[in-house]
């Protein structure tokens, strides 16, 4: 019926806009698990032992080589600390330019394995297209990570124009979520306390982030005096109608590049998604249990 109204009313509704980032986000976020990409970053020199060295090189690249404030400024929820341990020191190790190279390198070698053949075929070179022509429309004004990521040049090959897409998309899509978390006056730990509150995620899955237990702490007493949780960090019906308000928010910053493409080729964008989503879920690269609280919110 959504699709139905779509196509009558030409607009796109914002459960298609959600249904979208659940399709390319995991597209996008092979690049921090992949084998692939982890051995790239070892030749660059980083540690992979676990893949937050890597993680602060790829993800900030394309700003440039910036430093601590601005990367914790962008990500928001990370710990300064954490990202403090990473930036700028990685850029001592490489600098922006190589690691982008290296991060399409990965992500090249990480396509091919899932997909196969079908990397130059013309399902993903359709996807990779209308991908492509949603990004574009995609306004970056205030947001940062999705404009560094506009402006690098687009990669020849079909599969990694699907692949840079899918991030600029992804970052547009974040960078409206950190202005939904404002509005909503959700600090950088409240953000990850509330979302736990809700169930998105378990507790010691948003502590990835680096806050310490006194923060968390912290975050969640102001919470509840708010009102927004219970004593036991469980979301109230306040703290559920705050976060589903900042997620509907969220969808609405986010449409404004699925409005451009069109109820018909997001459609279509969407049925050509679907098998290579399958794929990449069915590899076991990606977590179970992440900090976006996909298929929960």
């Amino acid at each position: 019926m959504a699709e139905q109204a779509e196509q009558a009313e030409g607009v796109i509704e914002l459960g298609r806009v959600r249904q979208m980032w659940h399709l390319l986000e995991p597209l996008h976020a092979v690049v921090y698990y992949a084998p692939e990409v982890f051995a790239e970053a070892e030749k660059l020199g980083y540690g992979t032992d676990i893949r937050w060295p890597s993680y602060f090189a790829w993800r900030p690249a394309p700003l440039g080589p910036v430093g601590a404030e601005v990367v914790s400024a962008a990500f928001y929820s990370f710990s300064p600390r954490m990202v403090a341990e990473y930036v700028p020191a990685g850029w001592a190790t490489a600098g922006p330019a190589q690691v982008l190279a290296a991060r399409l390198r990965g992500m090249d070698g990480v396509y091919r394995a899932l997909f196969g053949e079908r990397v130059g075929g013309p399902e993903i070179t359709e996807a990779a297209a209308l991908a492509r022509r949603a990004a574009e429309a995609a306004d970056t004004a205030g947001r940062p990570l999705a404009a560094a990521n506009a402006a690098l040049p687009w990669p020849d090959a079909p599969h990694l124009v699907l692949w840079q897409a899918a991030t600029v998309l992804r970052e547009h899509r974040g960078d409206g979520h950190l202005a939904a978390l404002l509005t909503a006056g959700l600090d950088p730990v409240e953000a990850l306390v509330s979302f736990a509150g809700i169930g998105a995620a378990s507790a010691e899955t948003f502590r990835s982030r680096g806050w310490s237990d006194e923060e968390w702490a912290a975050g969640r007493e102001r919470l509840v005096v708010r009102g927004m949780l219970d004593a036991d960090g469980v979301a109230t019906e306040a703290g559920r109608a705050l976060r589903a308000e900042v997620e509907r928010a969220t969808d609405e910053l986010a449409a404004a590049p699925w409005r451009a493409l069109g109820a018909e080729g997001t459609a279509r964008l969407a049925e050509l998604l679907g098998p290579l989503w399958v794929e990449v879920l069915g590899s076991g690269l990606l977590p179970s249990e992440t900090t976006l609280g996909i298929g929960k919110v």
